[in-house]
Parts: C-alpha cells; structure tokens; sequence
C-alpha cells in the first residue's frame, strides 16, 4: 500500500519544515528520511520538493547555504528561519483543525 499524493497534496511546507526543525539538510536527504519514515510508503517528486524549496525561499521560510563537501558534488543545504518556525506552527495547527474535522465526518 502506498500513501496517495491526495492525500499529502497541500501539505508538502509542512513537511519540509518539520523535517528543517531536525536539522538542516539537503532535498535528497529529505526525500530520503521521508521515505524512511513512511516506510516507503510515500515519496515526493523531485519536482514537487524543489517547486516547495522555491516557495518556502521566497516566504522567507527557508534559507540556503552551499556546503563544503570535499568528496562528489556540491550540495544546497536549507535551514529554517525563524519565520519559517512560525510558519510550521500555523501549518501543524490548521493540520490538526482539519484532522479533526475529518475524524468527526469519517467516525
């Protein structure tokens, strides 16, 4: 079984900041641990997390930063900004609003 994008659609900020809350990291690493979280049950496109790296940037959300890798490539790292902590906390609570909601619909 694997988790439908439906059903995540509309929450990948949200996402992307809890795991930034953890530690700054690069989008391979995320879609990685997001993996490893889910069981592999879910995964987000390249596109998708890149497209929300870009909206989180211009929100004032995230910042990025080249690290210093001296073996292979070059990463972009990203790191929550203190905005983006606020952010993450409107996220969660409208998240366990609808949560909620949709309990009481679905019981």
């Amino acid at each position: 079984m694997s988790i439908t994008s439906d059903i995540i659609r509309g929450h990948t900020e949200a996402i992307i900041l809890a795991h930034l809350l953890e530690q700054d990291s690069y989008g391979y690493q995320i879609n990685k641990d997001i993996m490893k979280k889910t069981n592999n049950m879910y995964e987000l496109k390249e596109a998708t997390l890149y497209s929300a790296f870009r909206r989180l940037e211009q929100s004032g959300y995230i910042r990025t930063y080249w690290g210093d890798e001296t073996v292979g490539a070059r990463r972009r790292y990203y790191s929550i900004t203190g905005e983006g902590r606020k952010a993450y906390e409107t996220y969660k609570k409208d998240w366990e609003d609808a949560k909620n909601t949709i309990d009481r619909l679905l019981i």
